[in-house]
């Protein structure tokens, strides 16, 4: 009987010993299993958040800065421009800062001292614009145009060493060759850069490119890329430039006229020199100015007495033979009526002078309309000279200009500030051409 009896509780003891045995297994189980998806869950976290890190850190290496000066004649601009970059394409604009002051440089020319403050105040607005992790690698230019291209030798060098100066003592990146006068070519081209790059002609075959005419003070630009072969065999050798950009090859015909920006064409048409003070009491007298006109007029800080001109021939047609004789033999006409161009800076203020397109917005403008409108205002001015009185000769200069450089009457043009937000000067081309440089040396 109490052999019967230790059976059972042998059973007893070892089903307790296997439930207990179970029941621990599965409760290390259970921890283990919790214990991995913790562990899973927190890897992920951690993944996500590089992730996150990784794709901020490749947005930040994907942009690049440049700083462009555009040393002018009537004003210093700051251009600060940020590229989305990508190796494979064409880079993106993603943003543009501008600040403009003025005088120009060339208005220091007697005193370069005096031209630092203005480059300095310009150079913070550039460190506002761009993170400071990224100064180091900014490239920093500046160049001059006509402004400094028609002073002395030795007035221009000592201008720019001042740049110099202040770039020295900047966190940016600049070169031997990051401060120099702009050759009037160059300023062309690059111009024709920025505002093909601005309407997508650069970034495929099949689209067509536009020209590009501007007028500044000192000198006046013509830009585009020939469609007849026989304007680049017979064209003069250095009209015509080729080079590379975002791997394809441009074939350009460009040139610059010194001298015959607006403000010196009108100079010149009054009869003065360049850089040439008149003596004692000596003025200026033109047909181009209403006849009981009289006042001082400053160029290129030179003072200037200018005096109108009573003639026995209605003002324009006077004006007309006084612009004609001035610009003689000194524009080369160029095969251009059947191609799309773009005109800027004089051209687009006399268009808004005019009423022809709005000052904000542009517009377009044919070549009949400068003419009209000198025509209007030179014999309205008879009664008197009205609130602009070298609209007369800006209008009269600027309709002979464009027939010299070969546009019929009837030939449209595109005015435009900016394209897309952006202006349309050189400084755009200009970046990307001095950045390619950098990358590439």
């Amino acid at each position: 009987m109490s052999a019967a009896m230790r059976v059972p509780k042998l059973a007893i003891i070892f089903l307790f010993v296997g439930c207990l045995v179970v029941y621990l297994t599965y409760v290390k189980q259970h921890f283990d299993d919790k214990r991995t998806a913790t562990a899973k869950s927190t890897n992920h976290y951690h993944y996500q958040a590089d992730r996150s890190k990784t794709s901020a850190h490749v947005s930040e290496e994907h942009f690049r800065y440049g700083i462009m000066f555009d040393a002018g004649s009537t004003g210093t601009r700051v251009h600060i421009f940020q590229f989305q970059h990508d190796p494979k394409e064409a880079p993106k604009l993603a943003h543009e800062t501008f600040e403009a002051i003025k005088p120009g440089l060339s208005a220091y020319a007697d005193e370069p001292e005096r031209s630092k403050a203005g480059v300095k105040n310009l150079l913070e607005v550039a460190k506002n614009a761009i993170p400071a992790p990224q100064w180091g690698s900014t490239p920093l230019v500046l160049r001059a145009t006509a402004g400094l291209r028609l002073l002395p030798g030795e007035k221009a060098t000592h201008l720019l060493n001042k740049v110099r100066e202040v770039f020295d003592e900047s966190p940016f990146l600049h070169r031997k060759d990051s401060v120099s006068i702009m050759d009037g070519t160059d300023e062309g081209v690059s111009a024709w850069i920025t505002i093909n790059f601005l309407l997508g002609g650069l970034h495929g075959s099949e689209t067509s490119t536009v020209g590009m005419l501007d007028l500044g003070g000192g000198s006046t630009q013509i830009t585009f890329s020939p469609q007849d072969e026989k304007t680049v065999q017979t064209s003069p050798i250095d009209y015509i430039t080729s080079f590379q950009m975002f791997n394809s090859s441009h074939t350009l015909y460009s040139h610059s006229y010194l001298g015959l920006g607006l403000m010196s064409a009108r100079l010149a048409v009054l009869g003065g020199v360049e850089g040439q003070p008149l003596a004692g009491t000596q003025e200026l007298v033109s047909p181009c100015l209403a006849p009981d006109y009289t006042d001082q007029w400053v160029h290129a800080e030179v003072k200037y007495t200018v005096k109108g001109q009573k003639t026995g021939e209605p003002i324009y047609e006077s004006c007309l033979k006084k612009v004609e004789k001035m610009i003689y033999k000194k524009v080369r006409k160029a095969e251009v009526k059947d191609m799309e161009f773009y005109a800027f800076s004089y051209y687009y203020d006399r268009g808004v002078d005019l009423g022809i397109i709005d000052e904000k917005t542009g517009g377009a403008i044919k070549v009949s309309d400068y003419t009209e409108g000198a025509k209007k205002v030179c014999n309205s001015m008879v009664a008197g000279s009205g609130p602009n009185p070298f609209l007369c000769l800006d209008l009269t200069y600027i309709s002979v200009l464009l027939r010299e450089l070969g546009f019929p009457e009837n030939k449209v043009f595109k005015l435009a500030r900016t394209i897309n937000g952006v202006e349309t000067s050189w400084a755009l081309g200009a970046t990307f051409h001095y950045m390619e440089s950098v990358r590439t040396q």
